[in-house]
């Protein structure tokens, strides 16, 4: 069970991320924002390209930013992998595996007092089998946001690293967005991947537990996405409440 659990939650992970590049990108020029994400874009960008050179396929038309107006992370959509069926998901796995990683390292090494704070408790690695189960799952989602934004405001700004980890942990949740064109790749690589290691389960039990051992890390991005989400659908909300009245005035 914990294998379909932290597969629906990586999925979480990566709609949220998903969310918040298109809320912001159609708030603001999408080059402000790219710029802004551009830590998290050096790693993913990084994990595209390993995987394009493990499938087999060309690197073409690779940059950090492209040169027009989006200045969103610029990569070829038309590759051919040599790999068939399997390649696009290896093309969507690396990055989403390199944005881990990232991760991973920055809570253990930068970002672990705030981590520390955080009520992992609250994501379960069991799924809700009835609707009350469900429920409470939210509002337990619910809690881990409030827990993340009472961290962020206790935080100690006055250090360096907190704001450093601060500012690479926004940069590399957002960047668990899949790329343009290869979204079913994405999607596909989870799904794939946690039915090889659920069936890697079935005879050690190691699998399930560094999944166990690394769930502190999916809450902490779980609770930081959430929480970059509900902010952004707020901006947006503001947003579009004084474009109408501005338009409605004029």
């Amino acid at each position: 069970m914990i294998y379909l659990a932290a597969a629906i939650w990586i999925n979480v992970i990566v709609l949220m991320a998903w969310g918040i590049d298109y809320l912001w990108t159609r708030m603001v020029k999408p080059r402000y924002f790219n710029a802004a994400l551009l830590p998290g874009t050096m790693v993913a960008t990084l994990g595209r390209i390993v995987g394009l050179l493990i499938t087999g396929a060309k690197v073409n038309n690779t940059a950090l930013m492209s040169d027009d107006d989006q200045g969103a992370p610029q990569t070829d959509l038309q590759y051919e992998p040599k790999i068939p069926f399997f390649g696009p998901m290896l093309v969507g796995f690396i990055p989403l595996v390199a944005i881990g990683t990232a991760i991973y390292l920055l809570v253990m090494y930068l970002y672990e007092p705030l981590a520390q704070q955080l009520p992992v408790e609250k994501i379960s690695a069991e799924l809700p089998a009835t609707g009350a189960a469900f429920w409470d799952q939210l509002r337990h989602l619910i809690d881990l946001t409030e827990a993340t934004y009472v961290t962020l405001m206790k935080a100690d700004y006055d250090n360096w690293q907190v704001c450093a980890a601060i500012y690479l942990m926004i940069c590399l949740a957002i960047r668990s967005a899949p790329y343009r064109g290869n979204e079913r790749g994405h999607f596909g690589a989870i799904a794939t991947t946690a039915a090889i290691v659920a069936l890697a389960g079935t005879v050690t039990t190691r699998p399930a537990e560094l999944i166990e051992q690394s769930w502190p890390i999916l809450v902490v991005t779980v609770g930081w996405l959430s929480l970059l989400l509900m902010g952004s659908l707020l901006v947006r909300g503001i947003v579009a409440i004084v474009r109408g009245l501005a338009k409605g005035g004029g």
